[in-house]
Formats: C-alpha cells, structure tokens, sequence
C-alpha cells in the first residue's frame, strides 16, 4: 500500500485502488516527494488531499462538477473543487456559482461562506482533474499524472452508477465528455464560472434547475444546492 492510498477510505479503494499500482502512480508519488524535498508547499493538506471522494461515498453519486486543480492561495483548498475553508473569502468563480444558483432559485439566498462540504454529503462529487498544486502557481502539478487517476474515476462513474449528471463548465472540464456514456448519464455544458468567461454561457445556463429535474425524472432525491 502506497502513502497516498493510504488516505483513500475503503469504500473508494475497491472501485478505484487498482489505479495505485500502476506506474504512473509511482511516478506522481516520487513527484510530490520531490517537491517537498524542495520545501515547496503543496495544496491542499496531505489528508485532505481525497477529500472529494472520501466526502461522498461511491454508491451515492447523483451529480459530478469537474474543476481543474485546487485553489494556490494559503488556506483556500480544502479537497472539493470550487470549495474553500470557511472564513475565506469566496473566490470569484464560487461566487458566480451562487449568484446562478440564486437566480434559479429566486428569492433564496446563497450562504456566506465557500465551503461546499453539504454538497459532497448529498451526493455531489466535487472532483478537480488535478488534486494538488504548488502554492502561488496554478497548474503546476498539471501532467504529472493526476488526470490519469481522475479520468479513471470518471469512467468508474460512468460505468458503474446510472442517471448521473456531469457538470462540464469550461474546456478543460468539456474534454472529459469523451469518458460519458451520455444514454445513461447526462451531461451539462458550458463556459467556465471564471469572471472571464462566466458571461459567455454560464450565467443563465439553468444547469442547478436542470440536474435536479433530471434526477427527479429518474426517482432521485434532488440536491439541496442552498444546502451548505
């Protein structure tokens, strides 16, 4: 068993812990090793690392968000892609995310703080391409192998679990529809919740109603998305 695995709980292990005994998994691990080695500050925390799937338990997937790697800035990551620790300010991407969702769902109003862990309770799984990153340096731990293992829990997703919707905002996030099976599963697309492309499709995209009316149609419990 790998020291990374070992932060992965059982319920994941048997759907995902093949993945730790291929070589690219040797090779991320001696990776993130070297870049302690160099007393670089890695994000998020080592346990918090699979927090997306240690949050959301396999067999309760209804809905998958794909972000790209986790927030650089000290103290943000906490293991869910577009969620931070509370009493850090909403990034501008999150608080897009709830400005759309309180259009949808007006007069509701959004919580004041970032950290979306109710999200991941109820069956959403939070999961960025990329789990770590170096500090003050986005994507920097991009092509190491990260997106290897995500992608494969992508395809355990879509193979294993039916009537899922996968939010795909943004390009890198649309790459992934390759691994959906979109007649068991249904896939929402549009730009990025960044405040530089948010206006390009994902403000009024209505995709917070629509997952939750296909998961009604399908006899599934609908996300509380004020819930958090």
């Amino acid at each position: 068993m790998t020291a990374l695995s070992t932060r992965l709980e059982k319920n994941w292990h048997a759907i995902i812990g093949g993945e730790f005994d291929r070589p690219y998994m040797a090779q991320l691990e001696q990776f993130l090793q070297r870049e302690k080695d160099l007393e670089r500050i890695i994000y998020p925390k080592d346990d918090e690392i699979f927090n997306a799937l240690n949050s959301t338990a396999f067999g309760k997937i209804k809905v998958v968000i794909i972000g790209q790697d986790p927030y650089h800035g000290a103290r943000q990551a906490n293991g869910l892609c577009f969620s931070v620790r509370k009493g850090i300010d909403i990034p501008p991407s999150l608080s897009n995310i709830y400005k759309e969702i309180d259009d949808e769902y007006h007069p509701i109003k959004m919580p004041r703080h970032g950290d979306l862990t109710k999200w991941a309770a109820q069956g959403v799984l939070l999961l960025n391409a990329t789990l770590t990153v170096r500090q003050a340096k986005a994507g920097s731990h991009q092509g190491e192998g990260w997106e290897k293992f995500t992608n494969a829990i992508i395809r355990e997703v879509n193979e294993k679990r039916e009537h899922v919707v996968f939010l795909l905002w943004g390009r890198s996030a649309q790459k992934k529809v390759a691994l959906i099976d979109p007649k068991k599963h249904t896939v929402l697309e549009t730009s990025h919740p960044s405040r530089l492309s948010a206006h390009l499709g994902f403000r009024g995209c209505g995709h917070f109603k629509k997952a939750n009316d296909y998961l009604k149609k399908h006899g599934l419990k609908p996300v509380e998305w004020q819930k958090i």
